[in-house]
This record gives C-alpha cells, structure tokens and sequence, in this order.
C-alpha cells in the first residue's frame, strides 16, 4: 500500500495524542520533528545495530547514563519495545538515518527493507520530553522555530569507552532567560531519564564550544538579551559513537525526529 504524503499543519499536531501522530507517522503523513508533541508523552532516540555488537554498546551505555538515557531494549531480532507502547521502531519514527561503516548513507521515512533477524534496538529517553513540564511550571522556553532541531555541539568531554564505542560527549543547547536558571536546573534534574539537569550553563568554551551560531548537529540559535546558553548531554552521543565505530551497519533516528511512546514521562521523574 502506498505512504500517504499529505501533511497535517504543525500546529494542529499539537492536538494529536501519541498513538494518533504515531498512525500518521507510520503511513507517511508526517515526517517532521516531534518537538512540542504529545504533550507528557516519553520520547525517545533509538539506536539499531547487529546484535554481535549490542554487549558492548549496552556497556557504554551503562557507564555514560547522563548522554545514553537508556529507558527500553529489543530482543534481537525484534522491531517491538513493548515496554514503550504499541511501537514498530521501523516505522514510528519520523525520519531514520543509516549508516555503512561509519558514513551516513541516506536518510529514509522507515526502515521495513533493511530489518535484519540479528538486530537489536536501544530506546533513550530525550530532553524534548522535558518542555511539557518545564511549561507547566511557567517556563516558557523560546521556540526555535517550527520544523527546525535544537542546536547540538561536540564537546571537549571524553566519554567512557566500551569495546569500540567511545568519543567526546555531545550536548544540545537551549536559551533560557538568566532569571529562570535556577528553575531549569531544578525542574529538569526530576528527569534523569531525558538526560536531567544541565551539564553546563553560561560560558561555551569551557566545555570546548568555539561558536553556539555553528552547531555540528541542529538548527543554529541566537541568543537575545537576558539570555544564556545551557546545554543537556544529548542521545546524539550514542549516535556519534557508532559512527566513529564504523559497523558494516547501523541505523538511528534522525536528530530532532523522536519516536513518541506511550510512557507518561511523569512517572520516570527521579
């Protein structure tokens, strides 16, 4: 059956609960980013490699928990999470990316062709489950536009290394008013699970930031006065690191294009 190609506005996305954008994510109707959607819903950052390598992915992900926030496994072979929600990761995110030996190959709406019997998926949760919250505390974080992904930047952070997976630590920068600092760190330490509170605040360079308006990864951002930049360890580390890795294969969720669950990001507050 052909993918529908019709696209629903954003803005009336925005209404849509999870198991409903996930159907229109699924047939092809939305292929965008998922920030500022289903509202308290867990999102996640999915990772897909041959199963010979899972052990020690599983390991670094152990040992760096502030990037890699693991919340959910597969069985190898298995495209299903059911701890997540009704899920198909092969089709349920927005947009994936493939990797051959470390070179991003093509990006695609799903991957069904590529599924291979020795597969094994890592879900992590995503600091853009966090906004709902932030919100409702009276947060209001500036949008960086509509269809355009946070700013994320390679640091000078070293990860912990396991077997072939290891790197710099990457980070994704969100501008918050100075005033509300204090309220970010707090609020968002409740979620260990998308990453939890800052890793740094303020000055970029000390965490090896050269220039915040040229991201290696996301949308660029100015910051306008009473502003500063805070940045969150980002799931794009565990990206990173399987591109550094250089598998035969690998697979993950576009940066900005999350798999929306079924979780209710509450009930995995800290």
């Amino acid at each position: 059956m052909a993918r529908q190609t019709i696209s629903p506005v954003y803005e009336d996305l925005r209404r849509f609960d999870a198991n409903r954008l996930r159907r229109l994510v699924r047939t092809g109707a939305y292929e965008g980013h998922t920030g500022g959607l289903a509202r308290g819903k867990l999102q996640v950052n999915v990772v897909i490699l041959p199963r010979a390598f899972a052990s020690d992915f599983h390991r670094f992900c152990v040992r760096n928990p502030k990037a890699c926030s693991l919340v959910g496994l597969s069985r190898a072979g298995s495209p299903l999470i059911p701890a997540l929600g009704d899920i198909d990761i092969r089709t349920d995110a927005p947009q994936y990316n493939v990797y051959r030996f470390g070179e991003l190959t093509g990006q695609r709406t799903d991957i069904i062709d590529l599924w291979q019997d020795d597969f094994a998926a890592f879900a992590f949760g995503s600091s853009l489950t966090v906004e709902a919250a932030l919100a409702e505390k009276g947060v209001k974080l500036r949008r960086i536009g509509c269809g355009k992904a946070l700013p994320k930047f390679r640091t000078r952070i070293e990860t912990c290394r396991a077997g072939p997976f290891g790197g710099q630590m990457i980070v994704s920068m969100r501008p918050v008013k100075f005033c509300d600092v204090d309220k970010v760190r707090a609020l968002t330490a409740r979620f260990p699970h998308a990453h939890g509170s800052p890793i740094h605040v303020g000055e970029p360079s000390i965490i090896g930031i050269s220039d915040t308006t040229a991201p290696d990864w996301g949308d660029a951002v100015e910051l306008v006065d009473g502003e500063v930049p805070v940045f969150w360890a980002s799931s794009v580390t565990a990206q990173d690191v399987l591109a550094r890795a250089k598998l035969a294969i690998s697979v993950t969720v576009s940066p900005g294009h999350m798999l929306v669950t079924d979780v209710d990001a509450r009930a995995l507050h800290g």
